[in-house]
């Protein structure tokens, strides 16, 4: 995959660490083995899809959208501005 190629190439520039970060994490096979082969300093996603227990890696960080969500849901249903939640 393009994630596999993009960190061999900042790797191969000299890149001592790599963070990867995407939102939905939807990790269709080769993905994970392909992820636990390469040398990833951590993995940030969100919690927006469920992630199987043995797709789970041990550099992964899940942020949780429940809470933000739940406030966009609320807003829109109280017909309150749900983009004053990102001027904050």
């Amino acid at each position: 995959g393009y994630m596999q190629q993009a960190v061999q190439l900042v790797k191969k520039n000299g890149a001592k660490d790599v963070y990867v970060t995407f939102t939905h994490p939807v990790l269709s096979d080769p993905a994970t083995e392909r992820f636990r082969e390469l040398s990833i300093t951590e993995i940030v996603t969100t919690d927006t899809i469920p992630i199987p227990p043995g797709k789970l890696l041990p550099n992964m960080t899940i942020l949780t959208t429940s809470s933000l969500l739940g406030e966009v849901i609320l807003r829109s249903h109280e017909g309150r501005s749900v983009g004053e939640l990102f001027n904050e």
